[in-house]
């Protein structure tokens, strides 16, 4: 980076703010949101869902098609001025940036949005302004955590990870949280926890040991929406398994942001993890934070609900294609670093 761009940190004023899933599973996906994690579902037309966790008119737009996996990750940048820094640093970067149409706008609520490049092949998004609805929410939640963090997390795991994480240092001046060190299903992990805000993070980035592998199929590996409740989340725990959906870790409670949490299997494919209650890194807590290394991803639960030799084999044979593809958002200046 270089002039205005360098100068300025936007870290404070970047959250998540919406997803986009492509999917043809729709029935599946209705009853798994509505049913399962009691969210508020709009069906705008054969092709298209929304879902709502607050009171803006997106949260998650599924779109049918065939590639059941999130397609991009839309991020709320909180003014004019950061949001030129960060488009800037794209440019600079010598990543295409096009600018997302009136009807690609309308579907995500938004006034205007840019797209280019993120890694594993997810689209990043950013815009200014989400269109909010004071509609009541109809949902079995009783809410949903959200506000300035933004609505919960994204975690992926890369080939190169320390890629990954300079590619969101760069972006959104993303700082290093704390990593974990961790066997999950039998490959040994580095997890790096990176937040862009008060949220103890907003991506985790995961890599396998020594090996530049990645076995998983789906562009992210888990998403994370935070409930307000114990009991919103102990009803939801129970409504998965009773509408059929597959639970992949029971409840548990993470080492580092000290999360309560389970993680069932979305119709896509990819995780979602339900959670409440983890730290947040006050102003206060910001001014002394200093990441540190955990060396368990859990200090109880999270046990693994019925292991798929199946599934471990597709993981195989995923991490060995995975040789074969370089990731274009990460072929940047910005290097290694960071």
């Amino acid at each position: 980076m270089t002039g205005a761009t360098a100068g300025r940190d936007v870290f404070g004023a970047v959250q998540l703010g919406y997803v986009v899933v492509e999917s043809d599973r729709f029935a599946d996906w209705r009853r798994f949101a509505a049913d399962a994690i009691g969210l508020h579902v709009d069906e705008l037309d054969r092709d298209t869902m929304r879902f709502r966790l607050d009171d803006h008119v997106c949260r998650f737009l599924i779109r049918r098609g065939t590639a059941e996996d999130v397609t991009a990750a839309g991020w709320l940048i909180g003014d004019h001025e950061t949001f030129d820094i960060v488009l800037a640093r794209v440019h600079e970067a010598g990543l295409p940036v096009v600018e997302g149409t009136p009807h690609e706008c309308a579907l995500r609520g938004v006034e205007r949005l840019w797209r280019f490049p993120g890694p594993n092949g997810m689209a990043t998004e950013i815009f200014t302004r989400a269109q909010l609805t004071a509609d009541p929410l109809r949902m079995l939640q009783s809410g949903f955590v959200t506000g300035g963090a933004g609505m919960g997390h994204l975690a992926l795991t890369a080939r190169r990870p320390e890629q990954v994480r300079a590619y969101y240092a760069s972006v959104f001046d993303a700082r290093l949280s704390d990593w974990i060190q961790e066997n999950i299903a039998g490959l040994g992990l580095r997890i790096r926890f990176l937040r862009v805000n008060e949220r103890h993070h907003s991506v985790a980035v995961a890599g396998l040991n020594g090996l530049p592998l990645n076995p998983i199929r789906t562009s992210i590996q888990h998403l994370n929406t935070q409930v307000v409740s114990l009991d919103d989340l102990l009803a939801a725990y129970g409504r998965v398994t009773e509408h059929g959906f597959r639970m992949q870790w029971s409840v548990g409670q993470h080492s580092n942001d000290r999360e309560l949490s389970f993680y069932c299997v979305t119709p896509s494919g990819f995780e979602w993890e339900l959670g409440w209650d983890p730290i947040i890194i006050t102003p206060e807590l910001e001014a002394e934070w200093a990441p540190r290394t955990y060396d368990s991803i859990s200090i109880w639960g999270h046990t693994q609900v019925g292991a798929a030799v199946g599934q471990r084999l597709a993981q195989l044979g995923h991490a060995v294609g995975s040789l074969r593809h370089d990731d274009p958002a990460l072929v940047t200046p910005w290097g290694r670093g960071r």
